[in-house]
């Protein structure tokens, strides 16, 4: 079926063909009778082809917007007639790039996402790579993996994190709070990203030492990229930054400065274990480094219509510690350096 409009390359190379089926038929499960939404950018849009020749092939009607053509970049918001758009839609697609500052228009577009309980890919930052390394995981073996993992965070109350490069952090969980997997596998229960492979909640509280030898998140990824040779040491105290080291004092400042954002910027607001055992390394992307066999934690929004945390805030950035990373739930190991033990 046609693009109502707006329509993304008629061509695509061949080698994203496989990553793009994954999200359409298996991730994603489109049906025939189903209407996409999928949301795109310059930058993206040989992505985007690849998805739509997925979606034409299922027969399913589609509108695709490329960002450019409804507001300058950074975006201030997102624009209201892909929000009216997402409306009529019961899958959609968000295969764009981080720009600084669009965070909340992000969120505006989940919050309809959420409220209409919309089947999401989440795709921010999407690139070539993540789409024949991550993209391309057998996503029902991560699904499995992840379903075994979460079922044994539920019944945790602590849970210790150590690495090699020095993270020694423990957070503790509460009942109310809830763990969700995004595995690839989407629901309309949550909308997950894409390449998929974690399970997280947001934690009660956490205190220790938390040494970023991956990626730290939103648009510092693409500039700051592997920092296995600069790493962001973070000291956390009662679920707050207590204290930051890095060697490159650039990314130390912007990291301070984003985290102090909102009152709630500089508090942890995910803790997550990746299940993506397809992706092997770290690529300086954080939509698949976050993948990896290892934790990451956020500060800042929660996610709180899904965990039921009590908080929001305006920001979230990730940090990955993705290298040789040992988790114990409650003085049991379930990964040792960086294997899975379930």
């Amino acid at each position: 079926m046609r693009l109502e409009d707006n329509s993304a390359p008629e061509s695509a190379p061949a080698d994203l063909a496989p990553g793009a089926y994954n999200a359409i038929h298996t991730c994603l499960r489109l049906q025939p009778e189903e209407r996409v939404t999928l949301i795109t950018d310059l930058e993206t849009r040989e992505i985007a082809a690849a998805l739509v020749r997925e979606i034409e092939a299922v027969g399913a009607p589609h509108r695709t917007f490329v960002l450019e053509d409804y507001a300058p970049r950074p975006l201030a918001f997102m624009p209201k007639e892909i929000l009216d758009d997402l409306e009529r839609s019961q899958v959609s697609i968000f295969a764009a790039q981080a720009h600084q500052g669009e965070l909340p228009s992000r969120i505006a577009m989940t919050s309809v996402i959420n409220r209409r309980r919309i089947r999401h890919g989440h795709m921010v930052n999407i690139d070539r790579q993540c789409m024949v390394e991550g993209m391309r995981a057998d996503f029902l073996e991560v699904d499995a993996l992840s379903q075994r993992l979460v079922e044994r965070a539920r019944q945790a109350k602590q849970i210790r994190v150590t690495s090699r490069a020095g993270t020694d952090l423990v957070a503790e969980f509460a009942p109310h709070l809830k763990w969700l997997k995004t595995s690839g596998i989407i629901s309309p229960d949550k909308w997950g990203n894409l390449p998929g492979g974690e399970v997280f909640t947001s934690p009660w509280t956490v205190n220790g030492r938390f040494v970023c030898d991956g990626v730290v998140g939103d648009y510092l990824c693409r500039k700051y990229g592997d920092l296995r040779g600069t790493p962001l040491t973070i000291e956390v105290k009662d679920a707050r930054i207590a204290g930051l080291e890095c060697e490159n004092e650039e990314l130390l400042e912007e990291f301070r400065r984003y985290t102090a954002t909102d009152e709630n910027s500089d508090r942890v607001g995910e803790f997550a274990i990746g299940t993506n055992i397809a992706v092997e390394d770290v690529r300086g992307n954080i939509l698949q480094d976050e993948k990896i066999p290892g934790v990451h934690i956020a500060f800042g929004h929660p996610y709180a219509e899904h965990t039921g945390q009590d908080w929001v805030s305006t920001t979230h950035i990730d940090c990955v510690a993705p290298h040789e990373v040992t988790v114990w739930m409650d003085g049991e190991a379930v990964m040792r350096d960086g294997q899975f033990l379930i």
